[in-house]
């Protein structure tokens, strides 16, 4: 998975780390870094290596300022990526998990980003906000609708309505937020989050993750709780379905294999 001008990454076991680059424009995204991001993202879907995912933004001021309106405003070429918005947005297909480690200004497209995530993970100085209707347009890389399913219509509303800004804080408190640690802690704290999760199997981390947003399309509860998840068929049929008991009965912990 090699670096490109945009996007650096790094591998750590099972953990992928991806940091969007453009800390000179506070890690504001424009159509060629979302797609580099989008390619990284196919990538990491594609390797039975990688388990679990974290995209951070370069330098301590700006998780991501959202969409580069200047590159936009001074005639750069604009085209639209398949995958969305840091090449998560749009993404509806992948059972690994992805965690936002939000190291500060998480803006608009920004703020996008981190609610497709699973986890987000902020630092005590980030901030939060969907603040495009203050300049004429709408958060439509799929906050309009992520942020009321997180954390309610009212909550949400408020928010949308104002574009005004919310601290690690108060995101926490309202529900979107699930940590929230100093600065310097950040990486390390994103770090375990993904090391907690890949103690567990892939296989059922992905049939989980795959049963919960598919069934947030089902209103009906028993409707929901009968569908055949593709993922939790392959979990039964796997591996790891037999060397969880097996290394529980055992007492020693598991060689999961992801298949």
């Amino acid at each position: 998975m090699a670096d490109t001008e945009f996007v650096k990454t790094s591998r750590d076991g099972n953990i992928l780390v991806v940091e969007m680059n453009r800390p000179e424009k506070m890690n504001a995204l424009h159509p060629p870094a979302n797609k580099a991001l989008g390619e990284v993202f196919d990538d990491f879907a594609a390797d039975k290596d990688l388990w679990v995912a974290i995209i951070t933004g370069a330098g301590d001021r700006a998780f991501s300022a959202g969409n580069d309106l200047r590159y936009q405003a001074e005639g750069g070429e604009m085209f639209p990526v398949p995958s969305g918005f840091g090449g998560l947005t749009n993404r509806y297909d992948l059972d690994k998990p992805v965690i936002a480690a939000v190291n500060g200004v998480a803006m608009g497209g920004g703020f996008e980003i981190a609610l497709a995530c699973d986890l987000i993970i902020a630092a005590d100085t980030a901030r939060f906000a969907l603040p495009e209707p203050k300049v004429g347009l709408a958060a439509l890389a799929g906050g309009l609708h992520r942020l009321p399913r997180q954390i309610g219509l009212k909550r949400a509303m408020g928010m949308i309505m104002t574009g005004r800004h919310v601290s690690a804080a108060e995101g926490k408190e309202l529900g979107f937020v699930n940590d929230v640690v100093p600065q310097a802690e950040l990486m390390d704290a994103a770090k375990k989050w993904a090391g907690m999760i890949a103690e567990c199997s892939p296989m059922s981390i992905r049939a989980s993750k795959q049963a919960v947003m598919g069934g947030l399309d089902v209103a009906n509860f028993e409707a929901a709780f009968q569908t055949k998840f593709p993922a939790i068929m392959d979990m039964l049929k796997s591996q790891d379905f037999i060397e969880g008991p097996r290394a529980f009965a055992e007492k020693r912990k598991p060689n999961w294999k992801g298949e």
